[in-house]
């Protein structure tokens, strides 16, 4: 009785140091991507653009790359909240043992996040956050979205050349804002313009009354805009022509998110005229976009992808891609090693990560606001190609 017992421990014993040789083979066949974004809150849109350009691509590319399963665990940060961001990337990287992290929506997120990228030694996949300095936070980040410095010093620039002589600059009171102040700022009066003032405007505000009255009365002939995407576009553009200030008074010059597709639903046929800079709009041409749009529409009820679509949607490429050139190998130095100098053909154009910052290289493209029968649509009428971010 006592052999039989001892052989069944025996055996027992045998069988756990199975089970437990197995699991980390198991785990090492999944490669996790812990994905942070606003899921809640007035941003919550936001997260759910992003979410449809990451399925979108796993729809069409599968669950398996170089051998791994790909499992997405998603945790909602609620806002722009960078202690819990950085809270929830911890938690990520310890508790879920995730090999990737990705989203960031809003810059402050991915600031305080990528103090955990840089500490684990982490990849992550930043896919709007758009303040210049967020990827030299961490050695370990690589970005695929844009940043404002980007957009706005070639949007500057031309704006003084096509004659626009004074302006009002409004931003949100954030990273990214402070950047577009700042740098289209500077290309303006580089060209010739003059800012007659600027006003910094509390993120997450949706009434726009007293800054709006305040650019009427500075009588600059245009005024430049900043907002992250989300709701508050469409409330300040709905402000100013209320408070007569359509682009067929003044001229409205914005960052894209101001006339972002979502905007758009909810501006009428007056906001003809607005003119902006960005790196993608559904309406840009190329065979490219078009597959893009036509499968992004299919597989969400309709409905027209945007940039945090294509963040999304290229996020995901550079992601299967890496891991493609390493193997399946998910460390941070190998996987930062496959990304710099990536280049491929997005729905936006061509692009590529630049090897000396992590950051995206791409077009520009300065926009008209146009009507299109009953709708508008942004029409491109300026490339600046293959732009680097100036402002590192």
């Amino acid at each position: 009785m006592q052999r039989l017992t001892r052989r069944r421990l025996m055996i027992a014993g045998t069988a756990a140091l199975a089970v437990t040789a197995l699991g980390p083979a198991q785990a090492a066949d999944t490669i996790k991507i812990g994905v942070i974004m606003p899921y809640s809150g007035i941003f919550a849109d936001t997260a759910s653009d992003v979410d449809a350009g990451i399925k979108l691509y796993m729809a069409q590319h599968g669950d398996t790359v170089a051998g791994k399963k790909i499992e997405i665990i998603r945790k909602d940060v609620g806002g722009a909240n960078p202690a819990a961001a950085k809270r929830l990337a911890q938690e990520l990287l310890t508790r879920d043992k995730v090999d990737i992290l990705a989203g960031f929506v809003l810059t402050p997120n991915a600031m305080a996040a990528s103090d955990i990228s840089a500490e684990g030694k982490l990849p992550m996949v930043i896919m709007n956050a758009a303040t210049s300095s967020i990827v030299t936070k961490s050695p370990y980040s690589v970005r695929v979205s844009m940043t404002e410095a980007q957009l706005d010093t070639p949007f500057g620039a031309w704006a003084a050349k096509e004659g626009i002589q004074s302006t009002y600059i409004m931003v949100s009171d954030y990273g990214p804002g402070h950047d577009a102040e700042k740098f289209f700022g500077a290309a303006f009066k580089a060209g010739g313009g003059k800012v007659l003032g600027s006003v910094r405007m509390p993120l997450g505000n949706l009434d726009f009354s007293a800054f709006v009255q305040g650019a009427k009365d500075s009588g600059a002939q245009s005024v430049f805009v900043f907002l992250p995407a989300g709701p508050e576009p469409a409330a300040l553009m709905k402000t100013m022509l209320d408070r007569g200030m359509s682009p067929d008074k003044v001229k409205i010059l914005g960052s894209g998110n101001l006339t972002d597709v979502r905007v758009l639903k909810r501006l009428p046929a007056e906001a003809a005229g607005v003119l902006t800079s960005f790196h993608y709009d559904p309406a840009h041409k190329s065979d490219a976009n078009s597959a893009f749009v036509k499968a992004f529409r299919a597989a969400n009820k309709d409905e027209i992808p945007n940039l945090l679509s294509v963040g999304g949607y290229d996020g995901m490429h550079l992601i299967y891609e890496a891991l493609k050139k390493t193997g399946g190998k998910a460390d941070g130095d190998s996987f930062i090693a496959a990304a710099k100098g990536m280049k491929w053909e997005s729905p936006r154009g061509p692009i590529s990560i630049d090897p000396e910052t992590r950051d995206i290289v791409q077009n520009v493209y300065v926009r008209r606001l146009e009507k299109a029968g009953d709708r508008l649509v942004n029409v491109e009428i300026f490339t600046a190609k293959d732009v680097k971010d100036p402002g590192k």
